[in-house]
């Protein structure tokens, strides 16, 4: 696996670097300081499967880098110290796929980008796969017969990470699925000026399209109202799952993946001390990130259908 990594402090690029040689990680392929000294073609030259980047520099931060980096085939994992919900929001809106917080611990780098090579892997296994199915499955003349993935819609990715999460039972879980086509549809509609909506936005225009434009206000209202508990009891069973599957056993691949991807993991430590505990949670108790959750749902739902 190769790594570039992009930080203006040379004393977080050193330690960085040796993080990934210690644990046998794979090999830096290159370091910059600045996010404006690298664009897509250069790191493809390179070689570079994940980039390591910082939220904040001189001249262009990370999140604008990222955005410069569209069609990267590479994972980009994202370094900072800044905390804000709304920028981390906006990282992850950019297809970032992991949030390492300073002060660098090696532990957390080390679990992150385990998380990142494992799936880097996966997905060129699947992409394997594939390739030799629609071999085997060539018609005539070699043609490939590509129709079972040109099948996979927005919908039907959410449908699997639903059922994934052990929610897809729940009433809230149909919430999902529209707000899912809904923002698919937006982002294909406003293509590079596409911001992820805000929460409440989503709820309303959803709420609008379920019951029609000439509802009137107080419906609409009532009806985003109802979809925000439903959606929240929903998630909730989510966390719930997957804190089950966690005191189960620790290292279950689902736990693995969507514990800490979809939830802040003080949340979950926390569901699961109740489970573990039988303590009936307050109503309070527990955090409940909606709008996270819905991002990294639709995130890793277009990931799916490619």
């Amino acid at each position: 696996m190769r790594y570039f990594i992009a930080d203006d402090d040379p004393a977080i690029r050193s330690m960085l670097a040796h993080i990934i040689e210690d644990a046998d990680l794979g090999e830096v392929a290159g370091e910059a300081e600045d996010g404006s000294r690298i664009d897509k073609n250069y790191l493809e030259l390179k070689g570079v499967d994940i980039l390591l980047i910082d939220l904040l520099m001189p001249n262009r931060d990370g999140i604008e880098t990222v955005r410069h980096l569209a069609g990267f085939s590479g994972r980009v994992v994202m370094i900072s110290q800044v905390e804000s919900k709304d920028m981390i929001a906006e990282a992850y809106s950019q297809g970032i796929e992991y949030y390492i917080t300073k002060p660098i611990n090696r532990l957390e780098v080390i679990s992150v980008l385990q998380k990142v090579r494992e799936r880097i892997l996966l997905q060129r296994s699947i992409e394997g796969i594939q390739r030799s199915l629609s071999v085997l499955t060539g018609g005539a003349g070699g043609e490939r017969k590509e129709q079972p993935l040109r099948e996979k819609t927005i919908r039907t990715a959410g449908k699997f990470l639903l059922t994934e999460l052990g929610m897809i039972g729940e009433s809230g879980s149909k919430d999902l699925l529209d707000m899912l086509d809904y923002l698919y549809r937006l982002e294909k509609e406003e293509a590079g000026d596409y911001r992820f909506p805000a929460l409440k936005d989503i709820f309303a225009s959803v709420a609008v399209e379920k019951l029609g434009r000439q509802a009137a206000a107080a419906d609409v209202q009532k009806e985003v109202k109802a979809a925000e508990q439903r959606v929240r009891r929903a998630i909730y069973q989510a966390l719930t799952h997957l804190a089950s599957l966690g005191l189960t056993d620790y290292s279950h691949p689902k736990f693995e993946s969507y514990a800490t991807t979809f939830f802040d993991f003080t949340e979950v430590r926390k569901r699961m001390m109740e489970l573990e505990t039988r303590i009936e949670p307050a109503p309070s108790s527990i955090r409940i990130n909606a709008k996270k959750f819905i991002l990294v749902l639709y995130l890793e739902a277009k990931r799916l259908i490619g």
